[in-house]
């Protein structure tokens, strides 16, 4: 089958090649050239979206995640069966879905009636990500997700813990993305505000891929369009 990878911080990102190191098969990357982190669903209508191919299986955008998604599945891998996004570096859960452009990458190509997942990584307190593990441990997700029925207009959402080598292995668990709000804080200066919130003090309902990722397991939720 073939697939499309894509993300929103950028070709060059770790977490791009460590998502390329998990997928077996026809695979292409069509991704931004820059980083687009939080730039939700953004897309390019008002210029060119120029393309710079770089190999045989390696292309960037000048655009956003959501711009690939509509560029790959139109014109230049329109057979492509799946269209996945990330690896991210940091966690897109319950509400970050509005804002993230890893999530948006995923939707956009839902809408437009082709498979999608999108995968990020939590981060726990500013440590650096182990790409090598993050690869297995998304090996392990693709793997499942790849046997499951997804309906149309729908998408997985994936979110990893942040796990440390020697720590439990984490579970898969299908849950609800949370709907509860971020930290919405911010210290002013003069006429400047700088936003404070802190994105592991957000609440945690039961059950939710907030409370589930936060506690060392892998967060799956399907998303509607």
């Amino acid at each position: 089958m073939g697939i499309i990878i894509t993300n929103d911080d950028g070709i060059d990102a770790p977490g791009i090649r460590a998502l390329y190191a998990a997928l077996d098969g026809k695979k292409t990357i069509i991704a931004p050239r820059d980083h687009h982190s939080g730039c939700g669903h953004q897309v390019t209508t008002h210029k060119p979206l120029l393309i710079t191919r770089r190999s045989v299986e390696e292309i960037a955008v000048h655009g956003t995640p959501a711009d690939c998604s509509r560029i790959g599945i139109t014109h230049l891998e329109p057979n492509a069966e799946w269209i996945i996004s990330g690896i991210n570096a940091g966690g897109n859960l319950g509400v970050d879905l509005y804002i993230s452009g890893t999530a948006a990458a995923a939707r956009e190509a839902a809408i437009l009636g082709k498979k999608a997942i999108a995968i990020s990584h939590w981060i726990r307190e500013a440590k650096p990500i182990d790409w090598e593990l993050a690869t297995s441990l998304a090996r392990i997700v693709l793997k499942e997700l790849f046997t499951k029925h997804l309906p149309e207009r729908y998408f997985w959402n994936v979110n990893l813990p942040h796990v440390i080598k020697g720590e439990k292995e984490p579970m898969l668990i299908f849950c609800e993305p949370s709907n509860d709000p971020l930290p919405v804080e911010f210290k002013r200066v003069g006429d400047e505000f700088y936003y404070t919130g802190e994105y592991p003090k957000r609440p945690r309902q039961a059950n939710t891929d907030v409370d589930v990722c936060f506690s060392g397991n892998i967060a799956i939720s399907l998303v509607k369009v």
